[in-house]
């Protein structure tokens, strides 16, 4: 059965409209995003499975809509479509007329998966960064600012390795993992503790910190590896600075940066041998003040969105999650600096 979504009100939502519910928000976000053109675009991700009679059974923003207040409020598939029953609010977001009730929880889980398989969210959060743009919001052609930061995954392996030594005195290794693991994940040690999850690299504008683009490696890869894989989904303006932790030095990445005119602000690495001299010391404090506005996106994201670690299984869904957590931070962040007059 399809839900109808329209833009005329019932008497249900004049009635409803009268009552005094916080919905400023919504409202900054109808009038900043141009739906219509997502619309566009979600439909062409929408998976044949939902479609009644060649057209969708479900409108594609509609599901889309209630991703982003799964992410905004740390809600789960069930609990999502139970708040846009209950909630005024968000059924006026999401355009359901109080006539009739959302869909089930099953179809907003089977629309993540055909955006994650097509991998569809990069391309959306272009889109919505483009019109973020031309709102003088986001400057994507600016310095910017690359950090990591780790997604631990509570599906880790807690079974024993096995020792196999052969007649040619070589030993194999196997680890059987339990039902549950996430095998496509890894550990990884930070300071004194081990995590065993993903590690999500982010490159944002050097102005608010809005994100620009995403990547998703499991947690035991190293950082500079990222740097060009970002650089690849942006188009920095030549003669751009960027900004970066120890993580990302080294030549590589410092003739990746010349090779596409850009000028390096990562900061120095010193070893045993040859440690940083105050210069560099000078240096590397410079930059700190510029690379914690990546680290505020980690921070906000955790304390806005409850993200705690990783919600799904495998290397793609947990970059999803990572895409969708990006645009909501970027949309919510965009309501903000608006109303602040930047």
């Amino acid at each position: 059965m399809s839900i109808k979504v329209s833009g005329q009100l019932s008497l249900s939502d004049v009635s409803a409209s009268r009552r005094k519910c916080k919905h400023t928000f919504f409202d900054q976000m109808h009038k900043l995003i141009n739906w219509s053109s997502i619309e566009k675009e979600l439909r062409i991700y929408y998976p044949k499975g939902l479609r009644l009679s060649g057209k969708p059974a479900y409108s594609p923003l509609l599901l889309f809509k209630m991703l982003l207040l799964e992410q905004w409020y740390g809600l789960s598939y069930y609990q999502v479509d139970e708040e846009v029953n209950d909630r005024i609010t968000f059924s006026r977001f999401c355009g359901i007329s109080m006539d009739n009730s959302v869909l089930d929880h099953s179809v907003l889980r089977r629309f993540r998966t055909a955006l994650t398989e097509k991998k569809a969210l990069n391309r959306l959060l272009k889109i919505i960064n483009d019109q973020l743009s031309s709102h003088g919001v986001l400057v994507q052609n600016g310095s910017a600012a690359v950090d990591a930061s780790l997604t631990p995954t509570p599906r880790r392996p807690k079974g024993k390795k096995s020792y196999d030594l052969h007649e040619d005195d070589t030993i194999s290794v196997s680890q059987s993992y339990q039902k549950g693991v996430d095998s496509e994940a890894s550990w990884t040690k930070k300071g004194h503790n081990l995590y065993y999850g993903y590690k999500r690299h982010v490159l944002v504008e050097s102005k608010e910190g809005l994100v620009l683009a995403v990547s998703t490696r499991k947690a035991s890869s190293d950082d500079g590896a990222h740097l060009a894989i970002l650089l690849d989904k942006v188009s920095l303006k030549a003669g751009s600075r960027l900004y970066g932790d120890k993580g990302y030095s080294g030549f590589p990445n410092e003739t990746l940066l010349k090779n596409k005119k850009l000028k390096s602000a990562i900061q120095n690495k010193g070893s045993r041998n040859h440690p940083l001299s105050s210069a560099a010391k000078r240096f590397n404090k410079l930059v700190s003040k510029t690379c914690y506005k990546v680290e505020r996106v980690f921070g906000s994201i955790k304390r806005w969105f409850r993200s705690a670690g990783a919600r799904y299984i495998g290397l793609d869904k947990s970059h999803t999650q990572h895409v969708m957590e990006a645009i909501a931070y970027n949309l919510y962040r965009a309501a903000n600096i608006i109303l602040r007059g930047v």
